[in-house]
């Protein structure tokens, strides 16, 4: 039996700083998703997301509207897989955040001119486009692209364990892994997806995950 994953950035946020939950429009659009997937499957629809409101949020309103359009819908929670790249500072798993005072806070007696100190940190502070900076950088304190982009093959390469007859898996996820998935199928950053977009992933019982563009959300 193939697999089919659909791996999609989380709906529309005000901002990404903190922990933010996802915009009505946002939330209205993700149901649209949902009803949409209903459609087209001919068995359960399985939901999982990321960790972050924004990921939980987006995966239960896909959730709701393929129910409301009839569809059988299995919400498996959160896959530790989909979560942002792991980067490291001062020994401590940090989160991709926008500030210094946001870094330091996750580091018990650091301060933000610590933080500072860091060149990597530093740099990401002042890229105007800080993730494709960081999928472009050789040499991150922690996940680069290529690293995120095997996680996710052998998460998705994994499903092929199941023998249920889940129609379509659909993984809410974030702009980072995305965009380091993308540079394995088109050679290069694709800049921001748009909310909802992302890729899709076909998984055959030998393991073998073939990725590809969604040219817009499914």
């Amino acid at each position: 039996m193939t697999q089919r994953l659909f791996l999609l950035r989380h709906g529309e946020v005000t901002s990404h700083r903190g922990d933010v939950p996802v915009t009505e429009k946002g939330l209205q659009t993700a149901e649209q998703v949902g009803r949409r997937l209903a459609a087209r499957a001919d068995g359960p629809i399985r939901v999982i997301s990321g960790e972050t409101r924004r990921t939980r949020d987006t995966a239960a309103a896909v959730a709701r509207g393929a129910r409301e359009a009839g569809a059988e819908v299995l919400e498996d929670g959160v896959a530790f897989a989909l979560r942002n790249p792991d980067l490291y500072l001062a020994g401590v798993r940090v989160d991709m955040v926008s500030s210094e005072a946001a870094f330091a806070a996750q580091i018990p007696g650091f301060t933000e001119a610590d933080v500072a100190k860091v060149s990597f940190f530093a740099e990401w502070l002042t890229a105007p486009d800080r993730v494709g900076w960081w999928v472009r950088h050789p040499e991150p304190p922690g996940d680069d692209a290529t690293a995120v982009a095997d996680r996710i093959r052998t998460f998705a390469a994994s499903l092929a364990d199941r023998d249920d007859a889940t129609a379509f898996t659909v993984a809410v996820t974030h702009s980072p892994v995305l965009r380091a998935c993308a540079v394995e199928v088109t050679g290069g950053d694709i800049g921001e997806p748009r909310w909802l977009a992302g890729l899709e992933a076909e998984v055959s019982a030998d393991r073998s995950v073939r990725l590809q563009l969604l040219p817009e959300a499914p």
